[in-house]
């Protein structure tokens, strides 16, 4: 696949507008430090802490980006959106806040704190059995049936570049970086903050993580060709995506330097030990980053290295599930 930079459809001049764009609406999240983390890796590590963000989760970037460049008689019909659940709440509170109706397709398994909070920002939830429907689909259908505006999860330039803000906000309050280590799932997040890594921090290598049930994306970036996953079986349900997108998948080809997997049980055990040792509330898809990073699966000794703290939106019921009452070793 022969990849012209002149042809990708997102830049970091998109992200500086984002930006711009975002501020004053999404919150400038905290970037926070562990000496417990630093003495583990023998690094300087900056963790960007988006569970502080609007709605719980880094995703608020990118949907108001989105939103707030519709027009008004597309502000005046409405969006339509599909998500497990963080894209879902960031698009209807990003919907409540611009006065922008919002219906929401969302898998009827979703954590039922996700589906609670985003009728709470005012949206219309359409639930699905993701066994027998494709949210795709049926999202495509409401839209021709109301006239209304599809706003993807990730495969969308806007989208991409209000996520690329988290990283833009990163290296200005942390400073240059060696590493930055990112969750995958459709690729948004990872392909805007490269972005925005590759500009204001040349060099630094941006490092893909994914849950090893879920690893599309590794093996897309592995074999330069698409790869698929269906309905992967894992505790981070924003990663749970089918593929990386038509937008998100010659970005990560040419910005991202490196991809790993962890499992749901080195997962939990990382996410845990942020709770205990930075006394910070993470979901599990929100720890892939820094599981990553703490499953010692790239040499960072020396480093100063940045980790996307993506959400904190925990359905504690699944986790205990998972769990089974037994504290990971």
């Amino acid at each position: 696949m022969t990849l012209d930079a002149a042809d990708l459809p997102v830049t970091y001049a998109d992200v500086a507008a984002a930006a711009e764009r975002i501020a004053g609406h999404a919150h400038r999240t905290p970037v926070m430090t562990s000496r417990f983390v630093d003495a583990a890796t023998g690094a300087r590590v900056f963790f960007k802490c988006e569970n502080f963000q609007r709605i719980g989760a880094f995703k608020f970037r990118g949907a108001y980006n989105a939103l707030a460049q519709l027009d008004a008689g597309a502000r005046a019909r409405g969006v339509v959106a599909y998500s497990s659940g963080n894209h879902a709440q960031a698009v209807a509170a990003a919907g409540q806040a611009l006065g922008i109706p919002a219906v929401i397709v969302m898998p009827a398994d979703a954590p039922a704190v996700k589906i609670a909070a985003t009728r709470g920002y005012g949206a219309e939830v359409v639930l699905y059995d993701r066994r027998e429907t494709s949210r795709e689909a049926l999202a495509a259908g409401i839209a021709r049936e109301r006239g209304l505006t599809v706003i993807p999860p990730f495969d969308h330039p806007h989208v991409v570049a209000g996520q690329g803000t988290a990283a833009k906000e990163l290296v200005e309050d942390a400073g240059p970086l060696d590493f930055l280590f990112v969750c995958v799932g459709g690729g948004g997040l990872i392909s805007g903050c490269a972005i925005a890594a590759a500009h204001l921090s040349p060099g630094c290598k941006v490092i893909g993580v994914e849950p090893a049930a879920g690893d599309d994306a590794t093996r897309s970036f592995r074999t330069r060709t698409l790869q698929t996953c269906e309905n992967p079986d894992t505790i981070a349900d924003g990663a749970r995506t089918h593929s990386l997108g038509r937008i998100t998948f010659p970005l990560v080809l040419a910005h991202v330097h490196d991809m790993v997997t962890v499992d749901d049980a080195a997962l939990l055990r990382w996410m845990l030990y942020l709770w205990e040792r930075m006394k910070i509330v993470v979901e599990p898809t929100g720890a892939l980053g820094a599981a990553g990073l703490l499953e010692g699966l790239v040499d960072v000794r020396g480093a100063r290295v940045g980790v996307i703290v993506s959400g904190g939106n925990v359905d504690l019921a699944a986790v205990c599930r998972a769990l089974g009452g037994r504290r990971p070793q």
